[in-house]
C-alpha cells in the first residue's frame, strides 16, 4: 500500500472535523435531601461465599451494625471527603434528553463529567458533596420480597461544584445549563430520586443551578473553593 503523501492530504475532502470540547462549571444547591446508596454486587457475592452453605432455620443471625452499614453506603475519596458517583450526573443528562427529543445515543458521546476525585475502594470518579450527613433509615422490599430496614447517609442541606465537558458541535453552553436544570428538577440524583428505576421515587436528590446573584453566598456557606 502506498504511503499517504502531503499532496494526497491536500487534495482530499475533509468530512470529519476534530472534536471541539468546552467545559462549563456550575454550582448546584440541593432542593431536597440527598440520599446516597453505594452498592457492590462483588461485595455481596464475596460475603455469600465466605458465609458458606446456609443451614436454613438453624442459621445464626448476628446483630446488625447500622453505623457500619451507613458508612458502607457512602462514597469516600482518597482524600477522605464524602462524595457521589460522578456517572450519576451523566446518566441523568442522558435520561433527561428523552424530555426534549434529543437522541440519547448522541448524548452519550457528547457530554462528560469531570471528577473531583476518586473513590478510595474501587476508584470510581466522584463529585464532592458539600454538607453534613446523618444516618437515614427506611423500610424497603428486597429482591426476594422480604421487608427490610435499610440505612444510608442523608444530606439534608447540600451543594456541589459540577464541571461538565461537552461537544460544542452537539450542545451549546445554554443547552448544558438547561439539561442540567432538567436533571435537577425532573430526574434527580441518588436513592429515592424522581427518575428511580425501581419506583416513582420519594422526591429526594433534586437540585437547582445557583445563579450569579447567589453563587458567592452558597460557596461561602458550604466552603466551596
Amino acid at each position: 500500500m502506498n504511503a499517504i503523501t502531503e499532496k494526497h492530504i491536500k487534495e482530499s475532502t475533509v468530512v470529519i472535523t476534530p472534536p471541539r470540547f468546552a467545559t462549563v462549571e456550575l454550582i448546584l444547591s440541593g432542593t431536597a435531601p440527598l440520599v446516597i446508596e453505594r452498592f457492590s454486587k462483588k461485595t455481596e457475592f464475596m460475603a455469600k461465599m465466605q458465609e458458606g452453605k446456609s443451614s436454613g432455620s438453624k442459621k445464626v443471625r448476628t446483630a446488625r451494625d447500622y453505623d457500619t452499614e451507613t458508612e458502607s453506603a457512602r462514597y469516600r475519596s482518597e482524600e477522605g471527603w464524602e462524595g457521589m458517583n460522578a456517572a450519576a450526573f451523566r446518566a441523568g443528562m442522558i435520561s433527561a434528553c428523552r424530555l426534549v427529543g434529543f437522541k440519547m445515543t448522541l448524548a452519550k458521546l457528547s457530554c462528560f463529567i469531570e471528577a473531583d476525585g476518586w473513590d478510595v475502594i474501587d476508584s470510581l470518579p466522584l463529585i464532592h458533596i458539600f454538607g453534613a450527613s446523618h444516618q437515614y433509615s427506611a423500610h424497603t422490599r428486597n429482591a426476594t420480597g422480604v421487608i427490610d430496614v435499610r440505612v444510608r447517609p442523608m444530606y439534608k442541606k447540600w451543594a456541589a461544584k459540577l464541571r461538565v465537558k461537552y461537544d460544542q458541535d452537539q450542545f451549546s453552553t445554554q443547552d448544558i445549563f438547561n439539561l442540567i436544570s432538567r436533571v435537577g428538577a425532573q430526574v434527580g440524583i441518588g436513592a429515592g430520586r424522581p427518575d428511580s428505576k425501581s419506583s416513582a421515587g420519594m422526591g429526594f436528590g433534586t437540585f437547582e443551578i445557583v445563579d450569579d446573584a447567589r453563587r458567592d453566598a452558597i460557596k461561602q456557606q458550604f466552603s466551596i473553593e
